[in-house]
């Protein structure tokens, strides 16, 4: 597809706004959910929305890292340094990435059932998904697997964290949790964990046996995406918790 081709020139079926109707919006090419947003390109000649939503890509993806993460953090005014994007285009498209973190961050209410890493995950997602620099926290639940609160228990810097086990376990005896998820955020999006990872998950599941307070799990958060060390190690199988 040229960048000059115009969306009436394209066969229905093939449209961008036919193919979010017909396919749902997470099958579309990224150029393609920022084509419908634009609505239009640059006019006669020039760009499609199509075309434009393609250069954009490569725009962004001048800056050495993942388009879509320079997306997250980009400003109006950057954005409108790219030829083609005025200021409706560029707060059409920041509204929607706003939106799509607000919804993302939608947190489960205080005494909600934290029943799968999903759940989990959106509970602490407004304290670590978007961060630039990583943070360790804590869900604390009751011995129902209610919901009682977070707790983040340290900042570190854009590349490492510390999160002394000792902390972590004061701060769900102080708030009266009797099981616990933690969690932390890799600033990278990578969410593959780290050896340190591994060996603090180990030293975790060793410390709530001893104390009678489960470990549930391990998430870790990154650009939209989360991991679970319980569904992805065998750490829980050589230190079983009390569930």
């Amino acid at each position: 597809m040229t960048y000059c081709l115009r969306i009436a020139d394209i066969p229905i079926s093939e449209r961008p706004r036919e193919r979010l109707i017909a396919l749902g919006a997470k099958n579309l090419a990224t150029a393609e959910l920022i084509a419908i947003l634009l609505g239009t390109g640059q006019g006669a000649g020039k760009l499609s929305a199509m075309g434009l939503g393609q250069y954009i890509l490569q725009q962004l993806s001048q800056h050495q890292r993942d388009p879509l993460e320079t997306l997250r953090d980009i400003s109006v005014q950057e954005l409108m340094t790219i030829p083609g994007i005025g200021p409706a285009k560029a707060t059409t498209i920041l509204a929607a990435v706003e939106l799509g973190k607000r919804s993302f961050q939608t947190r489960p209410t205080d005494r909600t059932t934290i029943e799968s890493p999903d759940s989990a995950a959106a509970a602490l997602s407004h304290d670590l998904m978007w961060q630039a620099q990583e943070r360790f926290a804590v869900l604390l639940l009751d011995v129902k697997n209610r919901l009682l609160g977070t707790q983040v228990i340290t900042i570190g810097t854009a590349t490492e964290t510390l999160a002394p086990p000792r902390e972590i376990f004061r701060e769900v005896i102080r708030q009266g949790a009797t099981k616990a998820i933690v969690a932390h955020n890799h600033p990278s999006g990578n969410t593959e964990p780290s050896k340190e990872d591994i060996e603090l998950t180990r030293q975790l599941l060793a410390g709530g046996q001893f104390l009678n307070i489960p470990l549930l799990d391990h998430l870790i958060l990154g650009n939209g995406d989360f991991l679970s060390l319980r569904q992805t190690t065998s750490l829980w199988h050589e230190c079983p918790q009390g569930d």
